[in-house]
């Protein structure tokens, strides 16, 4: 071959290959918290490129979980998902971290709960496709990958396992020496001891003890009765800690501790601010205990549980009528409480009528002349309303394990409404733990 003729085509040939598009996908930053937004951009596209986006996690037991979603680059080859609606997949529309918000388990009906919340993260990979991949197989490449690591507690953050007396559980201390405000967090009937929102809650300046009270160490292994005395013991513990502003504590609590954190809140009179996301204003399943006083369940009707298309669970109906005349002596009396309360409610939760019973603590707080409680209202959020980013939990296994309990929720809505009510939480506990302290 001329020598020349060569050159030329070898020049051109590596003229081709530097205008093949250099695919580049970033997520920054690449290690934040998990209460933490990520800006997703991808550059070297053909221009109106249409791509596949997907993220994938792995839990701590094992089980994957997965989103996707279609976009369409710009003009100049360019995606950034501040700006870029979605144009199918798992969410429609502009959802900067729609791609962690939506993440489905492979297997269905499984909750994404972060177990270590100290020594490791979850790992997200989130892998480019130049088309669209309804599914992705194990023999697709992706043109670009990058993984991000979600902590759920920052630099600083100490973790101290409880074991006081009865009290059993884990505190959660910001860096510095304090005092910091103290805030007791109860979870539901899944027992167990939960720990994230409490390192999270940690991270942002709080002193958290995260309370266990069934089905962990020494403690029941079933719930027959609430024992008011056991959290009292917590409270009292807590607040006596030389790293807890006082004079008094806050209550963080979800679905059954609602029950338990309002108690608190209508009879220990250290528990100044309690936020009670969907749960009810009375007692039910389980009587309340403490001292001479006993609260008596209200019934529940096994009757009334509805199945949904899939075979879960709706319990929304399930439990007796708190306004009815006959279960009165079950509601607890909140007016006692003289501290602030917090209802955060989603409408679209099928486990609980809990808009039902925020409206009538509140309406039982004005009957009294009170105005010490709120309520924030979610159009279309389910049951299960945590920190910002956690993947919609639709429906789970029931504790033990007699079914698939519907918790509800629409993915959208559920999102806007943990994002939403996360800075709610914490303003809400600033103003009030840190105006007690200043009345002091």
């Amino acid at each position: 071959m001329d020598p020349t003729l060569y050159l030329a085509l070898h020049r051109a040939h590596y003229r081709s290959l530097c205008q093949l598009p250099m695919f580049q996908l970033t997520a920054t930053p690449a290690s934040a918290l998990a209460d933490e937004p990520v800006h997703i951009r991808v550059t070297g596209l053909p221009p109106l490129q249409i791509v596949t986006l997907t993220a994938s996690l792995k839990d701590e037991r094992g089980y994957v979980y997965q989103s996707k979603a279609f976009y369409k680059a710009n003009e100049v080859g360019e995606l950034d998902l501040m700006e870029a609606p979605s144009i199918g997949g798992d969410y429609v529309g502009v959802h900067p971290m729609g791609l962690f918000w939506s993440l489905k388990p492979e297997k269905v009906f499984r909750r994404l709960i972060k177990q270590d919340v100290m020594n490791s993260p979850f790992y997200v990979t989130l892998n480019l496709y130049d088309s669209v991949y309804l599914q992705v197989s194990t023999t697709d490449q992706p043109r670009a990958s990058q993984t991000v690591q979600r902590w759920f507690s920052g630099p600083g953050v100490q973790r101290v396992q409880i074991q006081e007396g009865r009290v059993r559980g884990a505190l959660f201390l910001p860096p510095g020496e304090g005092p910091f405000p103290g805030i007791m967090d109860l979870f539901g009937g899944r027992g167990g001891l939960v720990e994230f929102r409490a390192s999270l809650l940690a991270t942002h300046g709080f002193a958290v003890l995260a309370l266990a009270y069934f089905r962990y160490e020494d403690l029941p292994k079933k719930l027959e009765e609430i024992d008011l005395e056991y959290f009292e013991e917590a409270a009292n513990w807590l607040l006596a800690h030389p790293k807890i502003q006082k004079p008094g504590i806050g209550v963080i609590s979800v679905s059954k501790g609602v029950e338990i954190a309002l108690a608190m809140a209508c009879f220990l009179k250290h528990v100044v601010a309690t936020i009670c996301i969907n749960g009810p204003n009375a007692i039910y399943e389980f009587p309340l205990r403490y001292k001479d006083l006993v609260i008596t369940p209200i019934p529940s009707f096994m009757e009334r549980v509805q199945m949904d298309v899939l075979g879960a669970m709706r319990l929304r109906h399930y439990k007796g009528d708190a306004r009815d005349e006959l279960n009165q002596k079950s509601v607890l009396p909140i007016e006692k409480a003289q501290g602030a309360i917090l209802f955060i409610v989603g409408d679209g939760d099928e486990c609980m009528n809990s808009r039902e019973y925020a409206e009538q603590a509140l309406d039982q707080l004005r009957s009294h002349g009170r105005n010490n409680g709120r309520m924030l209202v979610y159009p279309g959020a389910g049951h299960l309303i945590e920190p910002p980013y956690t993947p919609l939990c639709y429906a789970s296994p029931h504790r033990l394990g007699s079914g698939i309990l519907l918790w509800g929720g629409d993915p959208v809505a559920h999102a806007a409404a943990q994002e939403h009510s996360w800075g709610e939480i914490q303003k809400f506990f600033r103003e009030q733990l840190t105006q007690t302290r200043s009345k002091l």
